[in-house]
């Protein structure tokens, strides 16, 4: 096993070292080597490891503000920098964990270290809760422990010997595509799944590997962060709903920065479609409905239900967009489906207001940059036709841009 690279587990020894070695144990007894990474901050780890960063924080920070806030600052620099080199060099080939509040927030920030398919497994006492900020973009599993971790007993010793068996699962996969494809993402979400569909299928005919992604805050800042790694040849924003959601704190909003600006370090050719731009979704349903929102234009089901826009809120996402648009406009075109944005801004829909959509590309078409060409199209953005339209412009700016992509 010497050449074989290890699995990481990494933990607060100095709380948790008794979980940490069955950990390692395990993922032993299964024929797969295991390195041991203490990021513990109140004192050494009390038994051996591989690796144990307590010291040398204390040695390169020996002017460390007093709180446990500063050490924890200085705790993850450190092995976040450890970690990258470890990975780089191809010493480890995953990283698991276990922890309470703060060893998750430790270990889990560690892991966001590491590219997307390193395996990367969370043993958590609050796994349980609103796991979004800890998650974010990456590709973390998360278990709850269900148990408090004080120890190895018969409920803790299950399901950790359960992660270390999925670990070395996940490592020991070798799953590849049959094929390398040009890549084409493709953020959308459920209002609009039939044009997303369409536009897939299209694109797949003209040989491209179509990656969706939720637009659903999350969904769209990780499709972002893909791109700056280069994994994509072409980006078709047929969902731009995040920005209504973001304005009016909605059910698909948190989106970062960004959203929607240049790939940092990417030429990346971007068709943008004013997806879901009809509306913003919240959390409220037809015996709840918030009284500011009381005369809107309201589509109701389950526990969501989705607002028309008014005149102030569309104008202000038009110019935003545009402006985010503008900061790259030799690699952007827009493409707008005249006859409705979303399922239910179509005729007969309860958000239909083709005034309001012609409200968004006045102002649009005032403050985008006059090198974006704008192509409205007389389709639904559900329509069959729209997406073999999209697909088709999307081909022609791929096939026009020179790419450095991450294979």
């Amino acid at each position: 096993m010497e050449n074989t690279p290890a699995i990481a587990v990494l933990g607060t020894f100095d709380s948790k070292a008794e979980e940490h070695i069955f950990l390692k144990d395990q993922i032993e007894k299964r024929g797969l080597p295991a390195l041991t990474i203490n990021v513990g901050t109140k004192k050494p780890s009390p038994v051996p490891v591989d690796l144990d960063l307590f010291d040398s924080v204390r040695t390169k920070n020996p002017a460390i503000p007093k709180g446990r806030d500063h050490i924890i600052t200085a705790m993850l620099q450190e092995a976040k920098d450890h970690i990258k080199k470890l990975h780089g060099n191809g010493k480890i080939s995953g990283i698991i964990s276990a922890g309470g509040g703060t060893g998750t927030h430790i270990c889990t920030t560690i892991m966001h270290e590491l590219p997307l398919g390193v395996p990367k497994v969370m043993v958590s006492t609050v796994a349980s809760r609103d796991m979004s900020t800890v998650v974010g973009t990456k590709d973390i599993i998360m278990i709850h422990s269900v148990a408090d971790l004080l120890g190895v007993n018969s409920i803790s010793g299950l399901i950790l010997d359960k992660a270390a068996a999925g670990i070395c699962g996940m490592v020991q996969s070798q799953w590849k595509p049959s094929e390398e494809k040009k890549r084409i993402a493709l953020p959308f979400f459920g209002f609009i799944t039939p044009g997303a569909e369409a536009t897939r299928q299209a694109l797949e005919t003209l040989g491209y590997e179509v990656i969706a992604f939720h637009a659903n805050g999350t969904g769209g800042m990780a499709m972002e962060e893909l791109a700056e790694e280069g994994y994509f040849h072409g980006i078709l924003d047929l969902a731009t709903h995040e920005l209504a959601d973001d304005l009016l704190d909605g059910y698909c909003g948190g989106i970062g920065p960004q959203r929607f600006e240049p790939v940092p370090g990417r030429s990346i050719p971007r068709l943008v479609v004013p997806g879901g731009l009809d509306c913003a979704v919240l959390e409220f349903t037809r015996t709840s409905i918030p009284k500011q929102y009381e005369d809107r234009k309201i589509f109701f089901y389950d526990f969501r239900s989705a607002i028309r826009l008014n005149e102030e809120e569309t104008s202000f996402l038009a110019a935003q967009l545009a402006e985010k648009l503008n900061k790259d406009p030799a690699h952007i075109r827009v493409l707008v489906p005249s006859r409705g944005w979303s399922g239910a801004d179509k005729q007969g829909g309860p958000l239909y207001d083709p005034d309001m959509n012609q409200v968004f590309l006045q102002k649009f078409r005032q403050v985008i940059d006059s090198q974006i060409e704008i192509q409205e199209v007389d389709h639904h953005i559900n329509d069959q036709a729209f997406g073999q339209i999209a697909a088709t412009v999307m081909d022609n700016m791929v096939k026009c841009a020179k790419l450095n992509i991450h294979s």
